[in-house]
């Protein structure tokens, strides 16, 4: 067993802990930085997996984060297939999996999110598949070239993007399978993610609302049927579950480091843990939001990637606090591409046309904007970041009249 020491411990191959390596250099950190990431890969950009990478239109070098040589450049200890497997935050000193130890004098956990699977009858059959690394999305693109028909199990990001994917970049048919009523309606609404079911039910998706999964149903080993509780049978090729995500907070809790009500890593402001000079970031950061004036845990790359710029600073003794107003974007092929900031719910005001694929929908709770989503207005979302940060509560009728200018409310 050997121990060495460093100045700077990155635990975790996703955006978050790439982006706080990338800062620390940029900010003048010279001490030794080591990321260590239990996947084959280094860090990438996790959304082309559902999208552009699955349909072929990306390649593994144009979704890294960062060209493998710019690692070396940066003197960045990049230590992959390797798992942190105990934390001391007391000795400040975590065990690999290869038996050797480290020693920092501060640290980051960015441990990321495991995908939720599912355990029915038939979970085991082959041609079942999770995504969440690029080995699983080159799996899929795989069964998209021999399949003519898949199900698709989740109506949320990941369902509705592959199911996406399949149709316009390969061709296959394919159903979606889903508890919400309508695609997006947990994270939207009726109203708004209506929307996008129609958009894909246009270009000869099917989507199946208020199915409860039963069991898979195959042979010779391999799923050839999906059936749902009451009773609604889809014959397949291959199935893709998007059926969410858990929190890997498993290194934190042996750590014995405080968690918060959203199953996160309870933080600061600054995106400090319970123990001073261990941070947090991505899925697994629950954080004091100066914006939200509440506890918050979001899980997408872009609020993971800002994290880890916020503690970079932080660890450099720069004492700021996590003030980004969190931004994600998702599309469905060619076909149409949204963008939101938030998180927020509430009364739903939607300004433009929802008919015509043109417009923004804001969130009002208690008459205050809490989020926006934009389909082809991406202005928008500059007055939706202020009404957001300012607490604003502009006149409803207002905010959905196009005669409006939005930067007079």
């Amino acid at each position: 067993m050997a121990r060495r020491k460093v100045d700077y411990l990155l635990i975790g191959g996703g955006l978050a802990a790439a982006n706080c390596a990338r800062w620390l250099r940029e900010e003048g950190a010279d001490g030794s930085v080591v990321l260590v990431s239990r996947e084959p890969d280094p860090p990438y950009n996790r959304p082309p997996l559902s999208k552009g990478y699955l349909q072929g239109k990306e390649s593994r070098d144009e979704v890294l984060f960062r060209p493998d040589e710019w690692w070396r450049e940066q003197n960045i200890d990049l230590m992959l297939r390797t798992s942190v497997m105990k934390l001391d935050p007391g000795e400040r000193v975590v065990t690999l999996s290869t038996k050797d130890e480290i020693e920092f004098d501060t640290a980051l956990l960015a441990t990321g999110a495991n995908v939720r699977r599912l355990r029915v009858d038939g979970c085991e059959l082959d041609g079942i598949h999770y995504l969440r690394a690029f080995a699983n999305s080159e799996a899929i693109r795989a069964e998209a070239g021999r399949a003519e028909r898949m199900v698709v199990i989740g109506g949320s990001y990941i369902g509705t993007e592959v199911a996406a994917s399949l149709t316009w970049a390969h061709g296959v048919k394919c159903s979606i399978v889903m508890l919400e009523n309508v695609t997006h309606e947990n994270s939207y609404g009726a109203k708004v993610g209506g929307y996008f079911q129609r958009v894909l039910e246009d270009h000869g998706v099917d989507v199946y609302g208020g199915q409860e999964l039963d069991r898979f149903e195959g042979s010779d080993g391999r799923v050839r049927k999906v059936v749902t509780k009451s009773g609604l049978e889809l014959a397949c090729d291959a199935v893709v579950v998007g059926a969410g995500v858990l929190p890997d907070t498993t290194l934190a809790k042996q750590a014995g480091l405080e968690l918060g009500e959203a199953r996160g890593v309870r933080c600061s402001s600054g995106l400090e843990t319970s123990t001073p000079g261990i941070f947090a970031a991505g899925d697994i950061c629950e954080y004091d939001s100066p914006i939200h004036g509440r506890p918050m845990r979001i899980e997408h790359w872009d609020h993971a990637f800002n994290q880890g710029k916020t503690v970079a600073l932080n660890m450099l003794g720069r004492g700021v606090e996590h003030d980004v107003v969190p931004y994600f974007f998702s599309d469905l092929a060619d076909w149409t591409w949204m963008e939101y900031v938030g998180p927020g719910s509430g009364e739903t005001v939607v300004r433009g046309s929802l008919d015509d694929g043109d417009f923004t929908a804001f969130y009002l709770d208690g008459g205050r904007v809490t989020a926006a989503l934009t389909v082809g207005r991406s202005d928008d979302l500059e007055h939706a970041r202020r009404f957001i940060r300012e607490h604003a509560s502009p006149d409803p009728a207002a905010l959905a009249d196009q005669g409006t200018d939005l930067a007079s409310l």
